[in-house]
């Protein structure tokens, strides 16, 4: 398997627009969620929204009906399959919740190509009711991210750290990371030198990272629409697991080119064939 992790924000990443949104205008409660808005952190507000669609008489199987009418990303199923193949670990950070995702990528055949999904929990009630909780929770404890454009209920660069620590015990070496928006900023922060960070161009996340390239340590490159997207992402990918081959034909090659003392080595047995 290629050192490679591409980790993928959800909202205008893989699906063309906020989750969050699609089901509040097409379950009718986009009133309600305007005016509620201004009162309480989004995360807690998606809560609050979906007791009210359940005493309207929504059913989860409502939601996942919505859920599976939502726009995707041309493209984007295909890159995500194409990668999978590459022998890429595929993961997800995101804002949205576990409901909304699994579901979206259930539909969309893609589930089983995901190592992880970091995102908001959810699960259904005994009442049947859609619960919705923060993946931080920021009312027992704040994240201690300093970043402003981190919502309460999940810093993504704190994800992004703790993956790292752990990738680093596995010796996978590089991250790709795609996203769009401003939550995506900061864990662009985390990346390394030897990492690259794919954003949506003339979205909230590409205009922080260019008003602010010096902080900036991962090789940049934007995406306008999912065509660019794939050929992006698939182009990056193969180029690392072209220099990774390289140099292990070369590490490999001065292994075979050691000058050894024939005369002291009469003992030892040939060296097998390898087949390459």
């Amino acid at each position: 398997m290629a050192g490679i992790v591409v980790v993928f924000d959800f909202d205008k990443t893989i699906i063309d627009l906020d989750s969050d949104n699609w089901v509040v205008d097409e379950l009718g409660v986009t009133d309600s969620f305007k005016q509620l808005l201004p009162t309480m952190p989004w995360n807690s507000l998606m809560d609050r929204i979906m007791k009210e669609l359940h005493e309207q008489g929504k059913t989860v199987k409502d939601i996942e009906g919505v859920l599976k009418r939502v726009p995707v990303i041309h493209g984007v199923v295909s890159a995500v399959k194409a990668a999978h193949a590459l022998g890429c670990d595929l993961r997800i950070v995101s804002d949205a919740n576990v409901f909304f995702i699994d579901t979206i990528l259930n539909h969309l055949g893609i589930y089983d190509c995901f190592t992880e999904i970091n995102t908001n929990p959810s699960y259904v009630d005994e009442e049947g009711k859609l619960r919705i909780l923060p993946y931080h929770d920021f009312h027992t404890c704040s994240h201690g991210c300093n970043n402003h454009v981190c919502p309460p209920n999940m810093c993504k660069g704190l994800v992004i750290e703790i993956m790292q620590a752990s990738l680093a015990k596995e010796g996978k070496k590089r991250m790709i990371y795609l996203g769009d928006g401003p939550g995506d900023f900061c864990p662009s922060l985390k990346l390394k030198e030897h990492d690259y960070v794919m954003l949506r161009k003339d979205f909230p996340a590409w205009k922080l990272i260019n008003e602010n390239r010096h902080l900036i340590k991962a090789e940049i490159h934007g995406w306008a629409n999912g065509e660019e997207q794939q050929h992006i992402l698939l182009q990056i990918i193969k180029a690392i697991i072209i220099h990774e081959e390289r140099q292990f034909l070369s590490v490999d090659s001065k292994f075979q080119t050691i000058p050894i003392n024939a005369a002291h080595h009469e003992a030892l047995p040939k060296a097998l064939p390898v087949r390459y």
